[in-house]
C-alpha cells in the first residue's frame, strides 16, 4: 500500500520524507492559506521538488475553470508533474477525463458513495479518495465504501487506485491495510502513532 503524507507544514514534510517511506504528498491551497502560506504558487513549486509525487488541487466551479486552473499550475516552475486533485462533481468528472486523455494523472477526491467512485474510475482517475474520517463523523460505515470501491475496481479492471483519506487515527490505516487499499494519505501525527 502506497503511503502518502497529508500536510502543508514544510518542516513536517522534510522530517516525514527523511524517513524514506512516503510515496508522495497530498495537499491543498485551502489548507495552505489556513496554515498562513501567502505564496501558494511558490509553495506548490517548492513542494514539487521536495517530494516524489505531489497531489495538488485544481479547483474550479466548472469544467472550463478546472482545466484552466490545471493549465495554470502546469505553468509554474515545477520540478515534477503534479497529480491533479479534483472534487467529484459532474464538471470534475468531465475535467478528469480530459486531463487523463492529455496524459495527466488525476486524483478525484471528496468521494462519499460507490456511485461517485464508479464515475471517477470510469473517467480514468488515477486515484479516488473516499474520506473515511468525514464519513465516520457522519455515522457512515466508511470502510464498507473502501471495500466496495476496491471490489468494483478489481471486478471491472480499472487501473484506478483507492486512496484512503481523511485519516484520523492508526485504526483507519490498519483497516485500509486489511481491506487491500492501494494507497493511504495520513497526517504526520498519525504516522508518529503507527
Amino acid at each position: 500500500m502506497e503511503l502518502f503524507l497529508d500536510s502543508v507544514d514544510f518542516a513536517e514534510i522534510e522530517q516525514a520524507f527523511s524517513t524514506g517511506v512516503f510515496a508522495g504528498l497530498t495537499t491543498t491551497p485551502t489548507f495552505m492559506h489556513r496554515h498562513g502560506i501567502a505564496d501558494v504558487d511558490g509553495a506548490i513549486a517548492k513542494l514539487s521538488g521536495m517530494v516524489p509525487m505531489l497531489h495538488v488541487e485544481a479547483l474550479g466551479e466548472s469544467y472550463e475553470e478546472t482545466i484552466a486552473e490545471a493549465e495554470r499550475i502546469l505553468k509554474l516552475p515545477l520540478k515534477s508533474k503534479p497529480v491533479f486533485k479534483i472534487p467529484v462533481f459532474d464538471q470534475g468528472i468531465k475535467a478528469c477525463r480530459s486531463l487523463v486523455n492529455a496524459g495527466h494523472q488525476v486524483n478525484v477526491h471528496l468521494i462519499y458513495t460507490l456511485n461517485q467512485a464508479y464515475m471517477a474510475a470510469n473517467a480514468g482517475a488515477t486515484y479516488i479518495c473516499p474520506l473515511v474520517g468525514r464519513l465516520h463523523d457522519q455515522g457512515h460505515d466508511a470502510m464498507a465504501l473502501i471495500e466496495q470501491s476496491i471490489n468494483m475496481i478489481d471486478r471491472y479492471h480499472y487501473p484506478t487506485k483507492v486512496m484512503v483519506s481523511s485519516v484520523r487515527h492508526p485504526e483507519h490505516v490498519r483497516q485500509a491495510i486489511l481491506l487491500g487499499a492501494h494507497a493511504c494519505t495520513i497526517p504526520w501525527n498519525v504516522f508518529k502513532r503507527l
